[in-house]
């Protein structure tokens, strides 16, 4: 598509040197957001998805732009994903057509600099993109491009250095986090503090990284996402591929052949890095959650049913209570005398007060009637006082008692006995536990998702550890 033949036409002549001074672009749908980008930047973005889970660059680039959240994740392939470039594209186009602040970081302060250089041009793959486009409005710099750059309409990049000081002072709009698998846990935890909404711009964050490290910041930050319902976008190098992107088949098969195999898997093919320390083996997790069953999110409130309710059906539920921040859990398998138990209905809520929790539990009990199990620990009379179904206690600080029902838990998953539909929160949590998350019995470290799925299947065993 040529300009001339473009929504950006009149935007475009008011930006020009020729035409005087700058205009607002009015981008209002992600059609014209992908215009401008391609009319007026020079780079057309991947709109195809071709993995099952994956998502196309753009989905993520947008998203990120019009803020439909308010802190975002994307996980791509190494070098072949366009992570960095990307980030500085969604960079330059908030800083032009928002007049945004935007800081960028970098897991290191080389990382930072090296995605400021796509800006600048420095960078061989951005050649004649960006700034140097034809039809980039360069009439709006006010200053040369260095580490930081201002444009006429209030916009400001600005590339941090990976340190306590720098990543504590500004406070943008937009946040570009890129490599945070590389950013030590820190610095991520006091950049996460920066954005603040301003001039009608809403905040928003982006942290971007191959993850190649199994107990590093990305597997940090994919926590999180699941307790926070930050939203997953990932993508590979087939994503980027021609002819819908930009990466030629060749490159990609002369890659595989100069690195080992295991880097290939786990930062190209995004297989999960070497699981040293985690507590359940990852086939088994992808075993555990079949999305042939249904994909869900797993957000508060959603009430996720698999099997109906059937008086002929052998039912068990295991509740996790939500204390000072964590979630209630109500996970109720159905008991199967071939093949594995299959999750028939799951909840979680947030932290109510105990009547309201307690009914939620006996409002399950009433539809899905069976052996049920609840999360004792420290309630004592409450549950007591206001539990009306037949439901037996678990206190989990006896050590033995709840090693034992955890790690077999952990067998039943590992040896295929237990399937759940996919639940993006539960997901994460199983897939991302390390022993020390279950087997530490420090407060708040075992997941909640694991915690009731363990009671439920400790409910299966009519109350013995040993079953």
């Amino acid at each position: 598509m040529t300009l001339e033949n473009s929504w950006l036409l009149k935007a475009s002549r008011q930006l020009h040197p020729d035409y005087g001074t700058a205009a607002e672009f009015d981008i209002q749908t992600d059609d014209q957001l992908w215009r401008f980008c391609h009319d007026v930047l020079g780079v057309a973005i991947p709109r195809m998805s071709c993995c099952a889970g994956h998502v196309a660059p753009f989905q993520a680039f947008a998203d990120a732009y019009f803020a439909r959240s308010r802190i975002s994740i994307w996980k791509a392939s190494r070098g072949f994903g366009g992570k960095s470039f990307l980030l500085a594209l969604l960079a330059v186009t908030e800083q032009i057509a928002l007049g945004a602040s935007v800081n960028l970081l970098g897991g290191s302060g080389e990382q930072s600099l090296r995605v400021h250089g796509y800006l600048a041009g420095t960078d061989p793959n951005s050649g004649g993109m960006f700034w140097d486009a034809p039809n980039a409005p360069r009439a709006l710099l006010a200053s040369d491009i260095k580490k930081e750059s201002r444009t006429t309409n209030g916009g400001m990049i600005r590339a941090l250095m990976a340190s306590q000081t720098s990543v504590r002072g500004p406070h943008p709009q937009r946040l570009r986090l890129d490599e945070i698998d590389e950013m030590s846990q820190p610095i991520f935890d006091a950049a996460m503090g920066q954005t603040m909404a301003a001039r009608g711009i809403k905040a928003q964050t982006v942290c971007s990284s191959t993850h190649q490290n199994p107990d590093g910041t990305m597997t940090e930050a994919l926590k999180r996402a699941s307790e926070g319902a930050w939203p997953v976008y990932e993508w590979c190098y087939r994503e980027s591929l021609e002819p819908h992107g930009w990466l030629p088949a060749s490159e990609v098969e002369e890659k595989r052949t100069e690195i080992p195999k295991a880097m290939w898997d786990s930062e190209y093919d995004l297989q999960e890095p070497n699981p040293e320390g985690r507590a359940i083996d990852g086939d088994a997790v992808e075993a555990l959650f079949d999305r042939s069953l249904g994909e869900y999110e797993g957000d508060v409130g959603e009430h996720i049913i698999v099997v109906e309710p059937d008086e002929e059906l052998e039912f068990v539920t295991g509740t996790d209570w939500a204390k000072s921040r964590d979630w209630t859990i109500i996970h109720t398998n159905q008991r199967t005398d071939e093949g594995p138990d299959l999750l028939a209905a799951w909840l979680r809520v947030g932290r109510k007060p105990w009547p309201a929790m307690i009914a939620d539990h006996d409002r399950r009990l009433d539809t899905y009637d069976g052996t049920a199990v609840h999360d004792a620990t420290g309630v004592g009379s409450v549950i007591d006082d206001y539990l009306e179904s037949g439901s037996e206690g678990f206190d989990f600080t006896g050590r033995k008692a709840r090693d034992a029902m955890l790690t077999a838990y952990i067998a039943a998953i590992e040896n295929g006995e237990l399937v759940y539909p996919w639940i993006r929160y539960a997901y994460n949590e199983h897939k991302y536990a390390t022993n020390d998350d279950i087997y530490s019995g420090r407060p708040g470290h075992l997941p909640d998702s694991i915690s009731a799925g363990a009671l439920a299947k400790y409910a299966l065993g009519t109350g013995s550890i040993f079953w």
